[in-house]
């Protein structure tokens, strides 16, 4: 089992930045990627942005360069830096781990930016 916490989140004005961590324990030796998803207020989760254990990374189109995925490895940790925020960028991020065919979730961390 893999355990995922996220933090980080919390109110921005637009244009602002904030840096997602979402700290990874028990069986991190099955993961093989690591992600970022979103829900924005009444609607479905999606993809934010990938970063695979060789270091590839996929981000969504609508991020338009704005976000970068990165991890350390020695604490076990995934980060996103968001930059430029706006509106639309609200929403309760998630931190996704993937491998051996299983995927964990953390809580989730709530991201407000506001106009």
């Amino acid at each position: 089992q893999v355990q995922l916490v996220e933090s980080g989140g919390g109110l921005v004005q637009a244009g602002g930045s904030l840096r997602l961590s979402c700290a990874a324990s028990g069986n991190i030796f099955s993961i093989n990627r690591m992600g970022w998803y979103r829900q924005p207020p009444g609607k479905q989760r999606e993809l934010v942005a990938l970063l695979t254990s060789g270091d590839n990374t996929n981000y969504a189109d609508s991020i338009d360069a704005r976000f970068i995925i990165s991890r350390d490895n020695a604490k076990n940790r995934v980060y996103l830096q968001m930059n430029s925020l706006k509106p639309e960028d609200t929403a309760v991020y998630y931190c996704n781990a993937a491998g051996n065919g299983r995927s964990h979730w953390g809580q989730g961390t709530q991201v407000t930016v506001s106009s």
